[in-house]
């Protein structure tokens, strides 16, 4: 049985829909479309018109190519390279270029199993375009209904007398197939659903396995086995438990549905509240009544203490409690797009999938505010280098200048500069002058970036080629 110790969603690029049949495409009785070889059912996730001899370089896989056979000079050797790119169908325009499909297309198409679609003149290749873009807006739709009502039917089967089988079933009867909770040993605490072959049965078992109570160790987990397709899922309470699913197949939206039943169950099954939960909430409370920040610390704990800056999720209310169940942690709240963790230093901080990460030096408890900050210079490099994690570094030489004296001469140095002007500034200087990268980090045009920079070296006087000059605006602007 193949095992990935990683989300279990499929490889590759997906787009944020579901892939539409060719056969949907084929029933729309407006568009005239005729299969000419090749089968009907395989799944369409975009579309792309080209007429390039050799479309190859062009394509990423599982798209509905269209062409009118412009440069089509060996219909055997162009079907091959369409082939090898992964494409899932090919559709073919009669018109201007051909009368008709050209019958050595169609043989090759039959001979590789490509379908081919015949595009009749009256049907421009917008429209094809079109008619599977709406097909696909109409199966996300439906797909986040589905999503939607799973997670109400699993929030209300978590407040039963009986939450852990409840959630269980419901997850169970949501996906189609089974639900097992998977003690530390192995066993089975819990199951749902309908039975299955005991070879998919054990497979199940070793994948929830792979996960195991070990810190740091992966988060879920995918593979096959008995003719099933099965997903393990590491709960968060601290108890090495893990939930283990089995259906037939794997919807786009399946992960978020076990996702949120993980949350659930990490919930449900956490050992009960031990002194140091009502040690927090007491320094919570401390906080709200008006104590000062230094003396909730000490109620805290000395620590240490990291802070864990997010950006990213699945988009749904319980991608923050998601996140806080991987990195095994209660403490989490969300600052508009920002979900901010509090984690014992000794628990790891790493990376997770669709998310972002910026992660601070161990601090005790009195200097968490700094800890802060550096989460957050950490998630903007993260989010500048598209790195799924980054830490906090030490300041290294910066450090042995004193700060404030740092800080106004970086005022002072920096003072021509706009806002904006100084943050495109940090980011070009973050990604070693790269015009491209640092447009992409800012989501600017890359002219706008070489304009940015231009305008900073005539307002600093400065030469920005120049590595010394390079460095020093560095470290003046991570001192301000």
């Amino acid at each position: 049985m193949p095992m990935s110790p990683t989300p279990p969603t499929e490889a590759g690029s997906t787009p944020p829909a579901p892939p539409v049949p060719l056969a949907a495409l084929l029933a729309r009785a407006d568009l005239g479309l005729r299969l000419l070889a090749g089968p009907e059912d395989v799944p369409l996730h975009w579309v792309h018109t080209s007429e390039m001899a050799d479309p190859y370089p062009y394509l990423l896989g599982g798209e509905l190519l269209m062409t009118a056979g412009v440069q089509l000079t060996d219909p055997a050797q162009y079907v091959e390279r369409v082939v090898e790119a992964g494409a899932a169908a090919l559709a073919f325009g009669v018109t201007p270029v051909y009368d008709t499909v050209p019958p050595e297309l169609v043989a090759a198409c039959e001979r590789l199993g490509l379908p081919l679609v015949e595009v009749p003149p009256r049907t421009p290749f917008t429209a094809v375009a079109r008619a599977l873009w709406r097909l696909m807006a109409e199966a996300r739709l439906h797909e986040l209904r589905r999503v939607t009502e799973a997670q109400q039917s699993l929030a209300a089967a978590a407040a039963r007398p009986a939450p852990v089988p409840a959630v269980l079933g419901a997850l169970a009867s949501r996906l189609g197939g089974r639900a097992v909770l998977f003690g530390v040993d192995g066993t089975e605490s819990a199951a749902a659903g309908r039975e299955v072959p005991a070879e998919a049965a054990r497979a199940l078992r070793d994948l929830a396995g792979v996960l195991g109570p070990r810190p740091g160790g992966p988060a879920s987990a995918s593979g096959d086995g008995g003719g099933l397709r099965l997903a393990a899922y590491a709960l968060g309470g601290g108890d090495g438990l893990t939930l283990g699913v089995a259906t037939e197949r794997r919807g786009p939206g399946d992960h978020t549905i076990a996702g949120v039943a993980v949350v659930l169950l990490s919930l449900l099954t956490a050992p009960h509240r031990g002194a140091d939960v009502t040690v927090r909430d007491g320094a919570l409370v401390r906080l709200l009544l008006g104590a000062a920040p230094a003396e909730a610390a000490g109620a805290l704990g000395q620590g240490p203490w990291t802070v864990v800056h997010g950006r990213g999720g699945d988009g749904t209310p319980f991608a923050a409690s998601s996140l806080a169940a991987a990195l095994g942690t209660p403490l989490v709240d969300q600052d508009g797009g920002t979900v901010r963790l509090l984690l014992p230093s000794a628990a790891p901080v790493t990376a997770q999938e669709g998310w972002t990460l910026g992660a601070s030096a161990p601090v005790p408890a009195q200097e968490l505010a700094a800890g802060d900050a550096q989460a957050a210079r950490a998630l903007r490099r993260a989010e500048a280098s598209r790195a799924a994690l980054v830490r906090h570094r030490a300041n290294g030489f910066a450090a042995l200048v004193d700060r404030d004296e740092a800080a106004a001469y970086a005022r002072e140095l920096l003072a021509p500069l706009t806002e904006p002007l100084a943050e495109t500034l940090r980011v070009w200087l973050s990604l070693h002058g790269s015009w491209d990268r640092t447009a992409v980090a800012l989501e600017i045009h890359r002219n706008t970036v070489r304009q940015r920079i231009t305008r900073c070296a005539a307002l600093l006087d400065r030469d920005l080629d120049d590595p010394d000059v390079r460095m020093e605006l560095w470290f003046a602007l991570r001192a301000q």
